[in-house]
């Protein structure tokens, strides 16, 4: 595999997304802010009514997958502070505005930082809804905001009943991934197979991040890193993160490796982005499932699928195969056409800052978080200006969804 890199100076990269976004414009499908919320809130133990957390600001809501009921879950990551009551809950979208409602998932006590780091969710960023066996599938990055380190065994993969909350199986994940330099950020899974797939971004341990894509095996309790420290997982040298037309944190920038995970209908194909880039790539399942397969065996099958056009968070595919990631350079949604092997902006919207997780609701509608997580981070928030926002993408409306 190879691959052209080239290096622009933010100011560049900015007016290249710009150009790209204004001459696509006239092929986009609008974007609907569907749910915009002030803070958060969370349901109290004694009175079961939502209270206002006080420290909102360091709650950003940014991972969102939705059941077959149409629930939605939500993870609010411990990376800004470790005070939030819970890192993954249940969102009440009944209310479209206000503070945004929030119910512990599983339990206020399943979500405790103070006691058994090896079984209580401490740092959930990336998560996944199995409709087919009923789970939710959490990936516990194990280290909080303030820990240098990860405790032992808090670093996992926890499913969990998406009835009764609760646990059906823990996979550890210290023996593959390293509890100072890992930052397991998002997860998928071959529901069929009960094979979960974990991209470890390595941000930890920047600039030299130990990037790796971790395979994880329900049926067995096992686990098993391939891939460690691949250019194809790594950040691309000279690229800079652009949002909003800037460099995000200019002199200390950011650097996220491979970050967005996901997989085709058939759970055939893997695809990933990289943060700190402007790739997409693929690669057949079959070599990752293959007993004893090598890195070497398993770098000679990556695809790269070319540029998505600017900085990238998460991904999706919906039933027909189309991919769709979460473009943060141009505030919206690229999607990839696997039969016609292309990439287009399909929806932006300047109100949108930083577009995180994207999900496909039961009725096929595509939601994502919008969390300027990249603001949260930079201090950059001030307490009662905090803005949580769910945007809408009517998929029925895009082309690509009516052939």
């Amino acid at each position: 595999m190879s691959h052209c890199t080239r290096t622009f100076s933010a100011i560049a990269m900015a007016a290249l997304f710009s150009f790209a976004s204004c001459a696509s414009a006239a092929n986009q499908v609008p974007l609907e802010r569907w749910r915009s919320y002030s803070g958060v809130s969370w349901d109290t133990p004694e009175s079961g009514q939502p209270a206002l957390f006080s420290g909102s600001v360091n709650a950003p809501v940014a991972g969102i997958h939705f059941d077959a009921k149409g629930r939605a879950f939500v993870s609010t990551p411990r990376l800004v502070s470790a005070s939030a009551p819970a890192t993954l809950s249940i969102l009440d979208t009944r209310t479209q505005s206000g503070p945004a409602r929030l119910t512990a998932f599983p339990s206020r006590q399943g979500n405790a930082i103070d006691s058994a780091p090896d079984r209580n969710l401490r740092n959930v960023l990336g998560f996944y809804v199995d409709r087919k066996n009923g789970w939710l599938w959490a990936l516990d990055m194990g280290f909080v905001a303030g820990e240098a380190e990860s405790p032992v065994g808090s670093q996992k993969l926890v499913v969990l009943d998406l009835d009764s909350g609760r646990t059906v199986k823990r996979i550890p994940l210290d023996g593959v991934a390293d509890r100072k330099a890992s930052f397991l950020n998002d997860v998928v899974v071959d529901e069929d197979r009960r094979i979960a797939y974990i991209s470890d971004s390595g941000s930890r341990s920047a600039p030299e991040n130990r990037v790796g894509l971790i395979v994880v095996d329900f049926n067995t309790g096992t686990a098993r890193r391939v891939l460690d420290r691949h250019p194809a997982l790594q950040i691309e040298p000279g690229v800079k993160v652009v949002s909003h037309g800037a460099e995000v944190w200019p002199g200390k920038p950011l650097l996220i490796g491979i970050n967005g995970i996901a997989l085709s209908p058939d759970a055939e194909t893997l695809y990933w982005t990289v943060t700190t880039g402007t790739h997409a790539y693929a690669l057949p399942t079959a070599v990752l499932k293959q007993h004893g397969s090598t890195d070497a065996q398993i770098a000679g099958q990556i695809q790269n699928l070319g540029t998505v056009g600017g900085n990238t968070d998460g991904l999706v595919t919906d039933a027909r195969g189309n991919l769709y990631i979460t473009d943060v350079t141009r505030n919206g949604i690229v999607r990839y056409d696997p039969k016609t092997r292309t990439m287009s902006l399909i929806a932006a919207n300047e109100a949108v800052r930083w577009p995180d997780t994207p999900a496909i609701r039961p009725d096929g509608d595509l939601i994502f978080t919008s969390s300027s997580l990249n603001d949260h981070f930079a201090g950059a928030v001030k307490p009662g200006h905090e803005r949580y926002e769910l945007w809408r993408l009517p998929l029925s409306a895009s082309p690509a969804t009516k052939k």
